[in-house]
């Protein structure tokens, strides 16, 4: 008498809604239900594990329950793999086929699609299974178009969609698709900005931030409790860095616009970049964190290049402003020391610094010269303005968040690290009792740590928010204020450059000629050329 062949199977389930999959009648219960049922009617199977793989896509095999099933193959642990059906084992004709058709087969594995009818050991395999895998895989492509064109679709109506936000903001707790402030974060974004117009490179800002110990959008991410991991982050990079600085100062979401389809992928590809012209932006769907004005600023200086402005001494307010009107190319600072040990600055045309003068000539400018035009210039513009009010292009704008608003928000942080503070407590008192682990009671700990430090922060910073918000007259725009301050002022800083100057263009005949922001209202106050002697 013939010996039975006995077998540990292998129980696999898949489900994915992504692949159109019937929620009711593939759902992970349903399958374990129906599998386990029909292996316990055979006589030589037996269960050795499940497998399951829950919002995995069958269209490549690249699933973590998957991998642990192959692993227990090649082990010995496994002989007999089970399914639903072919779908659930895969949508992909070509790697579904491999499987089943050569690798099982080597390695003596049976294989079971319960509602295909198939059993590698009862019958030659079936040449209809490539037609069903064909069949299986153009479904698959057909779902994720129709997926893709509704998610287009919803982008393009203004709705979120996606697992994170951008920082600064959170999703709605009524409406995922909705975007609303995140106060914490979103105090850091304007920080960001504010120090970028104020003449601070992306590299300082980014050490400025690590300093304060203020956590990076990651692990920011990642201590309020989201499951978030950059797949562009080094490894062991839990800080601020020049490129995170970059990408926040060329974020059009923090004026309010939607901006999605940054990216796209295809069936069984990598993600790959999307040309810019070709982003979904939908305007004014959110509220803004930065202001019209202040992200006009930011995109002038950003396609300007220039060193960071030396924040102790002003010495280089005119970075990224000036340019050599023969060349176009952009000027470039130079200093010498006189014989008592004091410093003096010009700027020489860049063309004729790096290449000499067969290129172009000096252009040189003395500073305390360029200062001196400017700031009189800018008097004169003052003492002859009837109305401070038409320097302004754009009417005022009042601030986002009402007191009352950011109010809530700060019973709602403090009240999350009153619960902080109970959990690490209570950790302790289980540790103290023998109920959890040293190793435990550490993570825990660590964990709490952070939490109630990031909540500490944030309640510190809507505190000052609302001190802040009780002051002030908003209603005057950043622009208006540098030039009410111009009044007294003796010496010129970068703010106050970058909010009155669009460029200045160096003659060589010391001759210069700036362009203001003003609108045309004021070109009869001042000639924007000017002579000095060298």
């Amino acid at each position: 008498m013939k010996k039975t062949e006995l077998y540990d199977a292998a129980v696999y389930i898949r489900l994915s809604r992504e692949d159109g999959d019937k929620e009711e009648s593939d759902s992970v219960g349903n399958q374990r239900k129906f599998l386990t049922e029909y292996i316990s009617k055979m006589e030589n199977v037996t269960i050795y594990d499940i497998y399951v793989d829950d919002g995995y896509t069958g269209t490549n095999f690249n699933r973590p329950g998957f991998r642990r099933m192959m692993e227990d193959i090649e082990k010995g642990k496994v002989n007999c793999v089970v399914v639903k059906d072919l779908s659930r084992f895969g949508r992909d004709y070509i790697d579904t086929g491999r499987y089943l058709e050569r690798i099982f087969p080597d390695w003596g594995v049976r294989f079971i699609s319960v509602s295909d009818g198939i059993d590698s050991i009862r019958q030659a395999y079936d040449m209809l299974l490539p037609i069903k895998n064909i069949f299986n895989e153009q479904y698959a492509r057909d779902i994720s178009q129709k997926i893709q064109a509704t998610v287009k679709a919803k982008q393009r109506a203004g709705e979120f969609i996606g697992a994170f936000a951008s920082y600064g903001y959170k999703k709605s707790p009524s409406d995922k698709n909705k975007l609303i402030i995140d106060e914490y974060a979103a105090v850091v974004v304007r920080k960001i900005f504010q120090l970028y117009v104020g003449g601070m490179g992306k590299q300082s800002i980014a050490k400025c931030l690590n300093a304060q110990g203020i956590l990076c959008p990651s692990e920011y991410k990642k201590v309020n409790g989201q499951n978030y991991k950059n797949g562009n982050r080094l490894p062991g990079t839990s800080y601020w860095t020049y490129s995170t600085v970059n990408a926040i100062l060329k974020n059009e979401m923090y004026i309010g616009n939607m901006v999605q389809g940054k990216k796209h992928q295809r069936m069984r590809s990598r993600q790959k970049r999307t040309e810019q012209e070709n982003w979904i932006i939908v305007k004014g769907t959110h509220e803004p964190i930065i202001d019209l004005e202040t992200w006009e600023t930011t995109r002038k200086l950003l396609t300007q290049k220039h060193k960071d402005v030396n924040l102790e001494s002003d010495r280089n307010i005119f970075a990224g402003f000036l340019t050599c009107a023969d060349c176009g190319r952009a000027m470039m600072r130079n200093c010498w020391r006189r014989t008592d040990g004091s410093e003096v600055y010009s700027f020489y045309c860049g063309t004729y610094k790096r290449q000499g003068k067969a290129y172009c000539s000096p252009h040189a400018l003395p500073f305390q010269i360029l200062e001196e035009i400017v700031r009189e210039d800018l008097k004169v513009i003052m003492q002859n303005a009837a109305d401070l009010q038409i320097l302004v292009k754009n009417p005022s704008v009042a601030f986002s968040k009402t007191e009352e608003i950011t109010g809530k928000e700060l019973l709602r942080v403090k009240a999350e690290l009153e619960k902080v503070q109970k959990l690490k407590k209570s950790v302790y008192e289980d540790y103290k009792e023998e109920m959890i682990s040293k190793e435990e009671y550490v993570a825990y700990r660590e964990d709490y740590l952070k939490k109630e430090e990031l909540y500490k922060k944030q309640s510190e910073t809507l505190e000052k928010r609302m001190q802040e918000s009780v002051d002030g007259d908003v209603s005057e725009t950043l622009r208006l204020q540098a030039l009410a301050e111009l009044r007294n002022m003796e010496r010129l800083d970068r703010a106050s450059i970058v909010q009155m100057i669009d460029k200045i263009a160096v003659y060589e005949n010391h001759k210069i000629r700036i362009s203001y922001n003003f609108g045309n209202e004021l070109d009869h106050l001042f000639s924007n050329t000017y002579l000095w002697n060298g």
